[in-house]
């Protein structure tokens, strides 16, 4: 009844179509970025010669990120949902991987977990028109010299290595880095991906307990956005980071509960999503 193909250049009206039934704000360059990025990974389901639904994926190593999942309403709760998503962990499955993220709303929680998907931390999506001061003390801008090293302490934190996807954000000249040095060291960094007037800060990493430095980051990187509608993916418990971003005109849109298939990553640091698609 139903099967899964890989999805195309084709494809990519539907998918940012569907994708915006839900104000997820997709465009077709963003499904282009996917497809590059993992071109067996992303899917089209079709009922018969029906699209009805599509699925992201991308693998990092030992790592593998789910997203963009969705079907069309007419068909859900008739194994759709189901079907679409076993395909996309087989296939992230297939390429080794020990541990699948996803970001699930609330009210899917229990779905996931009847895929074995455990509820990890609370993220909060914030959104708003950055209004912040230049910061007094502005830290260092990556520079390409500075991406080989950004990128293994990005794998330290994260649990496996995203160059794949983290050099076409940092080497973009459009887009946005900072970095925290300490002693030659880079310590954190920041990256905001920059489009028009609208901005998706992420991600941030910084060592663990270091607030000061995520909350410098932060503060230099706003301020390179004032007046830009900014998005940004942070854990509740990250308090002191959460009351500087609402000082920044920053206010909380909904929640994201992470949920993790396999040992959970990301722990012994602080951190700030890329993306909801890729973790």
């Amino acid at each position: 009844m139903y099967h899964v193909e890989k999805m195309k250049k084709s494809d990519f009206p539907f998918a940012v179509q569907l994708a915006n039934t839900m104000d997820w704000n997709m465009t077709t360059e963003d499904f282009e970025f996917m497809v590059k990025l993992e071109p067996q990974g992303c899917f089209v389901q079709f009922q018969r010669n029906e699209r009805v639904g599509i699925a992201t994926t991308v693998s990092f190593e030992k790592v593998g990120w789910f997203g963009n999942f969705i079907v069309k309403e007419a068909i859900r709760g008739e194994g759709a949902g189901r079907f679409l998503i076993e395909k996309a962990i087989a296939y992230l499955q297939s390429k080794d991987v020990e541990t699948i993220g996803l970001y699930a709303y609330p009210h899917l929680v229990k779905f996931y977990e009847r895929f074995d998907f455990k509820r990890d931390i609370d993220f909060l999506v914030l959104k708003g028109k950055a209004k912040f001061p230049v910061a007094q003390d502005r830290l260092k801008a990556a520079t390409k010299r500075d991406t080989h090293e950004l990128i293994e302490l990005d794998c330290k934190c994260f649990g496996a290595n995203r160059k794949k996807l983290l050099e076409p954000i940092l080497l973009n000249k459009s887009n946005l880095c900072f970095i925290s040095p300490e002693n030659s060291e880079i310590t954190g960094y920041v990256a905001a991906k920059v489009y028009d007037k609208m901005a998706e800060v992420g991600p941030l990493i910084c060592h663990a307990n270091r607030v000061e430095d995520a909350l410098m980051l932060l503060k230099t990187i706003l301020s390179r956005l004032n007046g830009f509608e900014v998005f940004i993916y942070i854990p509740r418990k990250e308090t002191e980071l959460l009351n500087m971003l609402h000082t920044a005109g920053l206010k909380e849109e909904f929640s994201l509960v992470r949920m993790f298939l396999g040992p959970a990553i990301a722990k012994n640091c602080m951190y700030a999503a890329e993306s909801l698609e890729r973790g």
